[in-house]
């Protein structure tokens, strides 16, 4: 994967996208068959690493959200680099001026930290119809931020990161 230089982009760590994706892939409450045709919505997208390894494991489709600059050269390069052009549609905007669309069937929300980013996206997304029941939803925050109001399906510490996962219902 390619990464824009300095700080701007906090790219999910190998080893966290690797223990959440082993967890989807054989929770009871999700499963290889959740993943295989889903639609990904990977919102915060940065370098495209949680879209993309969706994709990587069956994932029919996603759409990244992002609008830093250099992420967004970051990302389109991974796209290109995992020959995944034709599965995927970049919006270069703010997550929070996504605008209608499908439900997804996976939405990955990675925000920056200590920004109650998380919450204020999910709003606009459920309000655009992006983000419906049955989405299982995906969300990084940091460590030491309050627990998300949410009835969580798992829930892991990861060094900085915290990751909770639920269904939206």
């Amino acid at each position: 994967m390619i990464a824009p230089p300095g700080t701007e982009t906090r790219p999910t760590a190998d080893r966290v996208r690797q223990a959440l994706f082993d967890m989807l892939m054989h929770a009871h409450w999700a499963g290889r068959s959740t993943m295989e045709g889903a639609t990904v919505l990977d919102v915060f997208a940065g370098t495209g690493a949680l879209g993309l390894e969706a994709l990587s494991r069956g994932a029919a489709s996603a759409v990244f959200v992002e609008r830093s600059r250099p992420a967004l050269t970051a990302l389109r390069a991974n796209i290109e680099a995992c020959r995944a052009t034709d599965r995927c549609q970049v919006l270069a905007i703010d997550a929070l001026a996504v605008p209608d669309g499908k439900r997804s069937d996976i939405v990955f929300l990675d925000p920056p930290y200590q920004q109650n980013l998380v919450v204020r996206a999910l709003t606009r997304l459920r309000s655009v119809r992006r983000v419906g029941p049955g989405s299982l939803i995906v969300a990084e925050t940091g460590r030491d931020e309050p627990a998300l109001e949410v009835e969580p399906l798992a829930e892991r510490t990861h060094g900085a990161a915290r990751v909770t996962i639920w269904r939206e219902t």
